[in-house]
């Protein structure tokens, strides 16, 4: 049998072209395999933050938007809506809003906003998860004299004040929730974040 002279920089040549196209195999099967796992435009969209022009709402309006599938309400409160918070204590449960799961830090407050004016809110009941009718009048025939206005739930009649605070003997716990938010500028705000500024 002949004796043949073995080429070893030949040799090194074909593995490391071998390993190169191997590799490069390898990371076209792997890459849609592991783009696979990654979330959907659609689910990375339901739970994106929404970002609301609030130039139009008009004093005393609510603007109802959707920020992960719940409708989320924006209310540009009157002076005296706000004037008539405090009014409404000692006929709440948690008239200081001390559940803190209920609203962040800056929401923690007698008007439960970064801004006095607008209350931003997920507008579903919590108690059994309706959402409540929106009812700005003062002491209306219907819910008596002493209301100042807010939430009415006409699943089970639960009432909410101009704050989201529940009032007392209804069958919801605890305070509409304030979602995380910021206001971009004075006619934006972003739904879905807190932003940098307290």
């Amino acid at each position: 049998m002949a004796h043949t002279e073995i080429n070893h920089g030949r040799r090194r040549l074909l593995i490391a072209a071998t390993s190169v196209v191997g590799a490069s195999g390898t990371a076209a099967i792997a890459a849609p395999f592991l783009s696979s796992w990654q979330p959907s435009a659609r689910a990375l969209a339901a739970g994106a933050p929404v970002e609301v022009n609030i130039s139009k709402v008009e004093a005393g309006q609510l603007l109802r938007v959707i920020w992960r599938g719940k409708p989320v309400w924006i209310v540009n409160r009157t002076e005296a809506m706000l004037t008539d918070l405090p009014k409404n204590d000692t006929n709440l449960r948690d008239p200081a809003s001390e559940i803190l799961s209920q609203q962040p830090a800056y929401a923690q407050n007698a008007h439960r906003s970064r801004n006095p004016h607008y209350l931003v809110l997920i507008g579903i009941c919590t108690h059994l998860g309706c959402s409540p009718t929106y009812r700005p009048e003062v002491a209306p025939e219907d819910l008596g004299a002493d209301w100042k206005g807010g939430w009415y739930c006409p699943c089970h009649g639960s009432r909410f004040d101009l704050a989201g605070r529940v009032y007392k003997n209804v069958p919801a716990a605890t305070n509409l929730v304030v979602p995380p938010y910021y206001f971009k500028d004075d006619n934006t705000i972003l739904i879905g974040e807190d932003g940098n500024v307290a």
